[in-house]
């Protein structure tokens, strides 16, 4: 790494470190970065802190109880409690309290039977049996049937549906995509066998289908709530933001939107009736959590406590420190193209300002992700190397190299693709010597996401790369993510992170008709490529981990999105939560949790 960008990294560290004490965080320090010369391709990718995954805490646990739950966040939750429109990780996180999930996961993330639902796949015959368990209730009371099985399907292919989850996974269901266009009254590949059983006929079925791909949909909608409320009106009405029906262990209380949920046990719950009276979600600012932690004010922090702020509660003797390897990666991408709401795919601009492979290759290999994981992150994150999260162990290639920080590379790649400082201002311009400025799309909201972005842009201007801000200055996240989702032309480049869920397959994500594909990238190689990871050849492991390479090698060159952290999920509990298990394979059941104190013990 060149001097110059180690210092700035170096004081971009310090003005964390102040910011954080003048605002009572408490005391932090880093490891210094590895600094020798000017590439740095050697760095450590793999993380320099661990955690274990449960906790067993002494003392008697008390009847009852109201668990405190901090959610992480710069930005109000958007309060949308329904699988079918939910695509914020935030809302997801609040849900899990109240799940309507059908399928449980073992520990390689494939269903079981132990949940609400089995299932049961002939694939020869392109067909899948749901059973559901007799005698559930939701939690108002009503029974849960079939009806609210295939009752989602109806919702997400509806023609007035405006959704996320209408993409091509979901039309691999026979009749879907005619029921979608208004040419059929019902979906043809849903058969209501009776009231507990559903059979589903497919165009074809793959290894994803035991994840919960292949269109198969692993949510029940309470359908004696939601039938008389039009699709089109269904993401407002008060069904889904004010007072959702849920068949998990607890019930919605009381929500303040944005800001605050507050649950009460769901007497109904199939499993028994939970062991807490109730749980209290709030929305915490990453700056001010580790100090709320500390003072007792919550048990548990869920989905994102940031690494930059370990150093303040891990001596904390109130709290134990759990980690996990979470199913979700940040990354790097670029706008090439459109979504064609007409036609309902991706489409591809081969004009794309950013449309040069070399280009954006330079521009992954120039920023030095392993020293902010290092010094911003304290070591808690590492260097992702490929598209597949290394959580899903027999499909994450250990042997890629990924784009590791090397400048002097960044600097190749850039004058073979024709960017070259014509005029002698450290700035490149473009192959035909004009002035040359990509705008960057980005979340801001803490002083470690804005110390990152800004290293970042240094990081491009070293190679000669002009990096501004779209609007003029970071975003708040639900502005960007709209942004993002319209293809609005001022984001060029864009940062962003994904949750990908239990199914390992990339197609949700990165396919044609994928409306999360934010880079618009599609061609035909990858499409054939995805297709092979969801195919019946697939049903063969080896077949299939082949299949996820080839994957992994034609993004590296392709170069459209840029995985660049692998991210570790911390996970801090109070010591008055008696046991907590963070292990996919054995994770506590929130019906279970029990309490061994009134209140959050105080540091």
């Amino acid at each position: 790494m060149k001097k110059k960008s180690y210092f700035l990294l170096t004081l971009l560290l310090t003005l964390v470190l102040a910011l954080a004490a003048c605002s009572g965080g408490g005391k932090e320090s880093s490891k210094d970065s590895d600094s020798k010369g000017g590439n740095d391709s050697g760095k450590k990718t793999e993380s320099s802190r661990s955690f274990p995954m449960e906790v067993e805490n002494e003392g008697e646990p008390i009847k009852g109880g109201v668990l405190q739950v901090a959610l992480p966040s710069t930005s109000p939750f958007k309060g949308i409690f329904i699988q079918e429109f939910s695509s914020d990780t935030n809302d997801s996180a609040i849900m899990k309290f109240a799940s309507n999930i059908l399928f449980d996961n073992d520990g390689d993330f494939l269903l079981t039977d132990t949940g609400l639902a089995s299932l049961k796949v002939d694939a020869d015959a392109n067909k899948a049996t749901v059973k559901i368990r007799e005698n559930v209730k939701w939690s108002d009371g009503e029974p849960f049937t079939i009806d609210d099985v295939i009752f989602p399907y109806e919702i997400i292919g509806s023609p007035d549906y405006e959704g996320v989850r209408y993409d091509d996974d979901f039309q691999n269901i026979i009749g879907a995509k005619e029921y979608h266009d208004g040419k059929a009254d019902t979906i043809s590949g849903l058969k209501r066998v009776d009231d507990y059983t559903l059979e589903i006929s497919f165009k074809s079925i793959s290894p994803a289908i035991y994840s919960g791909g292949d269109g198969l949909w692993s949510s029940a909608a309470p359908k004696h709530q939601l039938k008389d409320i039009p699709v089109k009106e269904m993401i407002s009405s008060d069904a889904v933001r004010v007072n959702p029906v849920t068949l998990g262990p607890f019930k919605f209380d009381k929500i303040v939107n944005g800001e605050s949920v507050k649950f009460v046990k769901n007497e109904n719950y199939w499993k028994g009736e939970p062991k807490l009276d109730g749980v209290v979600i709030k929305v915490v600012s990453p700056e001010t959590l580790p100090k709320a932690l500390n003072s007792g004010t919550y048990d548990l922090a869920v989905d994102g406590f940031p690494g930059s702020k370990i150093t303040q509660i891990e001596n904390s003797k109130n709290l134990s420190i759990l980690s996990r390897p979470r199913l979700a990666y940040n990354y790097l991408s670029f706008k090439l193209g459109k979504f064609d709401k007409a036609k309902g795919i991706n489409i591809t601009d081969k004009n794309a300002k950013l449309n040069d492979p070399k280009l954006r290759q330079a521009l992954a290999y120039a920023i030095d992700v392993e020293g902010v994981n290092e010094k911003l992150s304290n070591g808690i994150h590492t260097r992702s190397t490929t598209l597949i999260p290394p959580a899903f162990a027999s499909f994450h290639t250990k042997d890629m190299p990924g784009f590791t920080y090397d400048a002097k590379k960044a600097k190749q790649l850039l004058d073979e693709a024709g960017y070259k400082d014509v005029d002698g201002d450290g700035i490149r311009e473009d192959k035909d010597g004009k002035p040359f400025t990509i705008k960057l799309g980005a979340q801001g909201g803490t002083e470690v996401l804005e110390s990152t972005i800004e290293y970042y842009r240094q990081n491009w201007k070293e190679v000669g790369i002009n990096v501004e801000l779209a609007t003029g200055r970071l975003m708040e996240f639900n502005s960007f993510s709209d942004k993002l989702k319209k293809d609005d032309p001022e984001i060029e480049m864009f940062f962003g992170a994904w949750s990908t869920g239990t199914n390992p397959s990339p197609k949700g994500l990165y396919g044609e008709g994928a409306l999360f594909n934010y880079s618009r990238f599609v061609s035909p190689e990858l499409t054939a490529i995805l297709d092979d990871i969801d195919s019946k050849e697939s049903l063969d492991i080896n077949h299939r981990k082949e299949a996820f390479r080839k994957f992994e090698e034609y993004m590296f060159e392709q170069a459209t999105t840029i995985p660049t952290v692998a991210i570790t999920e911390i996970i801090p509990v109070n010591k008055r939560v008696k046991n907590y298990n963070v292990d996919y394979a054995n994770e506590t059941q929130y019906q279970d949790i029990e309490l061994t104190a009134d209140a959050p013990l105080k540091n």
